[in-house]
């Protein structure tokens, strides 16, 4: 293809050196800001024009077509390149100038020819233009770099009942059963729930399940902020943030969730003071029989045995327990977060995605300790076998409304399987009803005898419910690209590895372990216990103290970090995304790769930071497996994605031919994939045989002889 340079030269032979100059000078200066034909042919088109009176202005924005195309063929292959080619061109035109150069110290300085038929009104009019089209475009990519990205936020409305006002108003209502009715749930501009309907009764433990992106974490908040209508005697507690920092043990940290045995306590040592400094009213002693009676009412001496039980099954030793809350980093925070719930005892107990920040030993605490729990919990998880061990009921959102079926998750499973079914069988029976009553219709509509059962039958059809088709959710589907040479084993291996960040505290003695392309393998253990720096070693980010880590030479490892999510620009789409990570490429890849991990239309060119944390991971899914790796090592790959991208992701990892090292607490998708089991611990490395089943079966040994079973 021509370049425009050639394209200018060959449509306006005419045209002096000045203006060509001036002209090549602009499309070499802005070749990566011009977006349209139509920025090209307002910038240059109007001095195009004077330069021949043959042209019309269809025939120079015709040329400026031209130009537009190949600006960005040269743009997209070279860019250095583009900045090369006009100035040296331009010197070489400036030999056959009619101009005298001998005293001109630069291209730009020559001075015009007097008999130019160039319009100089245009050309300045021209220059201003151009000028203040790059002003702004430069301001508003500074405001875009400097401003920090506004997200949209949620909103929540709900129809008003004066009964259960009146009622509240009472304050006659003691039921601690909660009704939501006739509630709207809104993100911005987007409608995620739409007069819906939620019961809780009290005492149940409610999993709410649903595809990412759908509003599951939003309704917890707009619950929690009282934005839905909840009885104010209700208390609620929402596990949502980390704890904040500071001087406060965590074992105080969670005992201060106590306000009444706290206010007792502050009343019991105020009024001890006061006595034994002598400055007495006589009534303190009355008042301190008081209050150790409240005490004792609510065994307030218990109560650090009860926080100190919550906190030991979440995984905090004596020692943490007597640590200061800064010193936590922010998963354990998260922990603390959820003993300080746990001990509170709120009547409505709300919890997003509570196994995320816990390993498999504290999960399995964790289900036994809410199995027994008191009050009302709502949950949203994507853990099954969690949601299986602590669920009584199910709350489905989707198509902006919510259904609640008794029993766990797999009973619910089965249950909605049936009433889809039952669904779809009675509308296919009512369609061929309708079709049958609409051949009579059709068949007897002129016919005037039977005038009188034609209206009879056009009724009844009017009168039929209108049941609507099936919605069927589109299937998640994820595929691993494995067009890659078989290699021969070990392909990653580890030989007698020392590994600590001080000497006091060893990570890893004399570690040898070894994987290949046919290995899948997961690896648990306690938080703390070196699995994520094992990963980090067999990567090749950390050095072995002693040994030897062997990696073959055509190795290519995915890694997907259990922070990857938190780690993505946020203030670009996810199609901007990939662009930045693999330049070059058409869009149009990017979509089909997005796609490919159910991020499309609208999605893919929204901003990162407005997504869901399912919808966050699958575009980091998407990053990690564009560059086509043969090896994957995946940190926590399920935390926040939805119950049926866990199963694809299984059933692709499950078809992969290349080698899978996999860290991950999610019981179903450790049985989908791993062949082996490593447990991580005591400074080494060991292979269970048994499996998960006896993996589990040693922490429920270790839970009895603790005393938590």
């Amino acid at each position: 293809m021509a370049t425009y340079v050639e394209i200018i030269r060959h449509e306006f032979p005419d045209i002096d050196s000045e203006l060509f100059q001036y002209v090549t000078g602009v499309l070499d200066s802005s070749a990566a800001d011009f977006e349209s034909v139509d920025e090209i042919f307002e910038a240059i088109g109007d001095v195009l024009q004077e330069v021949s009176v043959s042209k019309n202005e269809d025939d120079v924005r015709e040329i400026c077509q031209k130009m537009f195309n190949t600006l960005k063929l040269t743009s997209n292959s070279s860019k250095s390149n583009v900045l090369l080619k006009a100035p040296i061109q331009l010197s070489k035109m400036t030999g056959h100038s009619d101009y005298k150069t001998e005293d001109v110290k630069g291209i730009w300085m020559m001075r015009r020819d007097l008999g130019t038929t160039v319009d100089a009104k245009k050309l300045e009019k021209a220059e201003a233009r151009l000028k203040a089209k790059q002003e702004k475009r430069t301001e508003k990519s500074s405001q875009k770099t400097a401003s920090p990205l506004v997200l949209e936020e949620a909103s929540a409305s709900q129809a008003s009942n004066k009964k259960e006002n009146r009622l509240e108003a009472s304050g006659k209502n003691k039921s601690y059963d909660i009704k939501i009715e006739n509630f709207d749930v809104s993100y911005g501009d987007r409608s995620l729930l739409t007069g819906a309907d939620l019961h809780l009764a009290y005492g149940r433990r409610y999993g709410l399940v649903g595809r990412n992106g759908l509003g599951k974490t939003t309704l917890l908040k707009m619950m929690s902020a009282r934005s839905l209508r909840i009885p104010s005697h209700i208390t609620i507690l929402h596990v949502e943030q980390e704890v904040v920092g500071d001087e406060t043990q965590a074992l105080q940290s969670v005992l201060e969730c106590d306000t009444v045995r706290e206010g007792l306590l502050k009343a019991e040592k105020e009024l001890t003071a006061k006595l034994n400094s002598g400055v007495s009213d006589g009534t303190e002693s009355g008042r301190l029989t008081e209050i150790y009676a409240k005490l004792e009412e609510i065994e307030a001496d218990k109560a650090p045995a009860r926080a100190s039980v919550i906190l030991a099954g979440l995984g905090f030793s004596s020692k943490m327990q007597q640590q200061m809350t800064r010193e936590f980093s922010g998963g354990w925070r998260m922990r603390l977060a959820l003993a300080r719930a746990l001990f509170a005892k709120p009547d409505l107990l709300l919890l997003d995605e509570p196994t995320n920040m816990l390993d498999v030993r504290a999960i399995l605490w964790l289900e036994n300790y809410l199995q027994t729990w008191q009050s009302t919990i709502l949950v949203v998880s994507h853990d099954r076998n969690f949601l299986n061990a602590v669920a009584t009921d199910i709350v489905y959102l989707h198509s902006q409304r919510l259904e609640t079926y008794r029993g766990d998750y797999e009973n619910f499973v089965k249950t909605k399987e049936e009433r889809l079914k039952n669904q779809q069988r009675e509308y296919e029976a009512q369609q061929q009803y309708r079709e049958h009553i609409q051949v009579f219709i059709d068949r007897f509509r002129y016919n005037a005898n039977r005038a009188s059962q034609v209206q009879s039958k056009l009724k009844l059809l009017e009168k039929l419910p209108e049941l609507k088709p099936l919605e069927k959710e589109l299937e998640v589907t994820i595929r691993f690209p494995d067009n890659f040479e078989k290699l021969s084993p070990p392909i990653l291996q580890l030989t007698e590895v020392d590994f600590h960040y001080s000497t006091e505290h060893p990570i890893f003695i004399n570690l040898s372990v070894s994987a290949d392309q046919d290995s899948r393998i997961c690896i648990v253990g306690e938080n703390g216990a070196g699995k994520t720096t094992l990963l980090r070693i067999l990567l090749g980010d950390l050095t072995p103290v002693q040994g030897i880590r062997h990696a073959h030479r055509n190795l290519k490892i995915g890694y997907f970090c259990q922070h990857h999510v938190d780690q993505l620009e946020m203030n670009v789409s996810s199609v901007e995304l990939l662009a930045l990570k693999f330049p070059g490429r058409p869009e149009e890849e990017y979509r089909h790769q997005l796609g490919g991990y159910g991020i499309s239309g609208d999605l893919a060119v929204r901003p990162v930071a407005s997504l869901s944390g399912g919808q966050k991971s699958r575009v980091a899914f998407a990053q990690m497996t564009m560059a086509h790796p043969n090896f994957y090592i995946l940190d926590e790959p399920t935390n926040h994605l939805d119950m049926e991208t866990i199963e694809a992701l299984g059933n692709a990892l499950q078809k992969f031919k290349g080698g899978v090292i996999l860290v991950s607490h999610d019981e179903r998708l450790i049985r989908m994939v791993c062949k082996e089991l490593w447990v991580c611990g005591c400074g080494t490395v060991k292979r269970v045989d048994g499996g998960f089943d006896e993996y589990k079966d040693i922490l429920q040994e270790q839970f009895r002889k603790e005393g938590f079973l």
